[in-house]
């Protein structure tokens, strides 16, 4: 049976395994060789990252086609509304492409959280919220795009899943191998 990594990628964390300037990357997280990256996560976000090094897996898990959905919680500046969770839901045009329709709801912050360094900026007149968006696309910073585009800009970005695997019982640089369901992916 085919297996993945999963690795709770820390935030300033490269998403490659080579870095010409010294900055932190996959290779000071997961000892293993031979395995990439299926799809990829912002320096300035964390959460779940699969890796494999099954190149036709890798492509399946990260191909936009299959439509493989990938959860986020983002903790936002301001509380949205119903009517701008109602936009996210809809799709948006973000300039240089529309998004898909996908899922959004506010959520309470998540319990099994783990301290973010550096801290996310903090305004005392001005509270947060948690969204929880499940998406079947994944284009480049396009959760910090949606969320500013309804006025309220990402603050902290964590991917909790990706299709069948979860970041549950991960913390932060810490990986796990997984089974690829029988059913495919």
């Amino acid at each position: 049976m085919a297996y993945v990594i999963l690795l709770n990628k820390p935030y300033g964390v490269l998403c490659q395994f080579t870095s010409a300037e010294g900055r932190p990357c996959l290779k000071n997280y997961v000892p293993v060789p031979g395995v990439y990256p299926a799809g990829r996560l912002d320096t300035d976000s964390e959460g779940l990252l699969v890796l494999t090094g099954d190149g036709s897996l890798q492509a399946r898990i990260s191909e936009p086609r299959r439509k493989l959905a990938k959860i986020y919680w983002a903790q936002v500046e301001g509380v949205p509304s119903a009517c701008a969770l109602q936009m996210l839901c809809r799709g948006l045009d973000l300039g240089d492409f529309v998004t898909q329709p996908c899922v959004a709801r506010r959520i309470d912050e998540p319990k099994c959280l783990w301290p973010r360094d550096p801290p996310i900026r903090q305004r005392q007149q001005i509270p947060t919220a948690w969204l929880e968006l499940t998406l079947k696309e994944g284009k480049n910073r396009q959760v910090r795009r949606m969320t500013a585009k309804i006025g309220h800009p990402t603050l902290r970005l964590i991917r909790w899943a990706v299709g069948p695997w979860t970041l549950d019982g991960l913390d932060p640089g810490q990986w796990r191998e997984a089974q690829v369901p029988e059913t495919g992916i």
